[in-house]
């Protein structure tokens, strides 16, 4: 597979704690882009931040959070993003989701997917 041009960013903020049929909420966006046929997705754990009720979650020992920041980011066409809104609306039960124009510099890929 190879992508290059315009596509889109999608970033889903998300806590660590959210879940989606018993298992982790980023794990099932990941495991939903896949089945959806899109180019990735990363998770990213953040050391800190806060949300809508201002709470702050952070990894400083003297104020541990269970529930910190998790964003997931998918790049792909404007297309396929815009198709797998509506999935993440029935999945993203509070968070934010935000797409952003994406320059695709190169993405190549001539490998199958595996699962590990």
């Amino acid at each position: 597979m190879k992508i290059e041009g315009e596509g889109s960013l999608l970033r889903i903020f998300i806590g660590e704690s959210d879940r989606w049929h018993g298992v982790p909420l980023y794990e099932a966006i990941i495991r939903k882009a896949r089945e959806a046929g899109l180019a990735g997705a990363t998770a990213w754990r953040g050391i800190q931040g806060f949300g809508r009720h201002s709470v702050i979650h952070t990894t400083n020992i003297l104020r541990l959070s269970t529930d910190l920041p998790i964003i997931v980011e998918i790049v792909d066409s404007t297309e396929k993003i815009e198709a797998f809104l509506p999935t993440l609306d029935e999945m993203v039960q509070e968070g934010m989701i935000t797409v952003e124009k994406a320059h695709i510099v190169a993405y190549r890929s001539g490998d199958s997917p595996s699962e590990t």
